[in-house]
């Protein structure tokens, strides 16, 4: 047997002793090699690479790190409600509001990215790769995706961190992963809790360190507002119902003659009207809008002048409508009467567009533009309905005459 055999058996054993002092040695190398891979290893971090400051190149045109392999996967959406905010594939023309940094270090601006569940930067200037930290290099791969927060809507921040801790709304690469967007002085990189550090993609090297700054969403108090209106009429689509009653009422004639009465009939309806915009609003959040309020008829839509007003709840008003309607009737004697209110329901779904606004604690407003569809409802087509009289049970007879 070769001494070097002999020395990675002893170390084996070594391990295995330390690790189960109370258990019998094994006895043949098939013992040692199971006993072995019952024990968990620890997040290995290569000590050289720990804090460094990484050196600056400065127009090299040597291509550093390895390139990925192409099993690349598109995001799905893990931002919830905060809709702005998603990964998006690069096609090669930088989108709207995509997440950067500048890289006072390596005087730039980088952007952040990710391949599949790795997060590091893109740098137009080293090339059409997103370049990540993995397994002590730097990888680079040509399909990735950019970080978006388009109009530059919601209220992102960093964050300091530090040996794995991340704050409670940090931007995670893939839902499942504990892998988060993060940074520290030399660039942009990737937050990894389980091995309880940041990781630096650079020159062909990942690099470590224990603090760093993580990207997270703001959630704090906010209010905000939709105007400028627009409703898309040529696809509105309205939709009758079928006449239902409002409110019945019933009359009573005890007297031998006939009795001529006139009968009011009062309901009030909570009719409710939104502008859903595909986002919840949190509890405890002002919200309103500024705009036309359609008026809706049994074949076409007009509008008020604008109005402004608070929603009642999400992006909805409640508002209780009144509606009366009387008649005559001629009741005979010893006879009941029962009348109905009826009315058709009209609603309507009327696709628009608008500005959404939001104004934070700290006073900055961002702005953005939302789709969204209005629904409302109307009740028409009012009539009272009289249904045949029937005699009172067990009335007093009248009188012959």
């Amino acid at each position: 047997m070769k001494p070097v055999l002999l020395v990675v058996l002893a170390l084996m054993q070594l391990s295995v002793k330390c690790v189960h002092p109370s258990s019998a040695p094994p006895n043949s190398l098939k013992e040692i090699v199971e006993e072995a891979a019952k024990t968990k290893p620890g997040p290995i971090l290569n000590p050289s690479l720990e804090g460094i400051v990484p050196p600056l190149v400065l127009n090299s045109a040597e291509e550093h790190g390895v390139l990925a392999e192409q099993n690349w996967e598109k995001s799905h959406s893990i931002f919830g409600d905060n809709i702005n905010l998603k990964w998006v594939s690069w096609n090669g023309t930088m989108p709207n509001g995509a997440m950067s940094i500048w890289n006072g270090y390596a005087e730039r601006v980088d952007y952040v990215c990710k391949f599949n569940c790795e997060a590091g930067f893109y740098n137009p200037s080293k090339g059409p790769y997103c370049r990540y930290p993995y397994a002590d290099k730097e990888y680079y791969a040509p399909n990735f995706e950019l970080l978006v927060n388009q109009d530059h809507f919601e209220f992102v921040e960093w964050i300091d961190g530090s040996y794995g801790s991340v704050p409670t709304n940090a931007i995670k690469t893939c839902s499942g992963v504990d892998i988060y967007v993060g940074k520290n002085k030399y660039g942009l990189g990737k937050v990894a809790t389980q091995h309880e550090a940041f990781f630096l993609p650079w020159e062909g090297d990942e690099y470590w360190y224990k603090k760093y700054q993580v990207l997270s969403i703001n959630r704090e108090s906010y209010s905000q507002h939709i105007s400028h209106v627009q409703y898309g009429i040529d696809q509105m689509e309205l939709f009758h119902h079928p006449p239902e009653t409002l409110r019945l009422s019933s009359v009573s004639n005890n007297e031998c003659q006939t009795v001529k009465k006139t009968v009011n009939i009062e309901k009030t309806t909570e009719m409710e009207t939104s502008w859903d915009i595909g986002r919840s609003t949190m509890l405890g959040i002002t919200s309103g809008i500024s705009a036309k309020i359609p008026l809706i008829g049994s074949v076409s839509v007009d509008f008020t002048a604008e109005k402004t007003f608070q929603f009642s709840k999400g992006t909805a008003i409640v508002e209780s409508i009144s509606h009366s309607i009387s008649l005559e009737i001629n009741i005979p004697p010893n006879h009941s009467c029962t009348m109905r209110m009826e009315g058709k329901k009209i609603t309507a779904d009327i696709p628009f567009i608008a500005r959404l606004s939001r104004t934070y604690v700290s006073g900055d407003t961002h702005w953005t533009t939302v789709a969204g569809k209005y629904n409302g409802v109307q009740i028409g087509e009012l009539k009272a309905v009289v249904d045949r009289c029937q005699p009172i049970a067990d009335a007093e007879p009248c009188p012959n005459v």
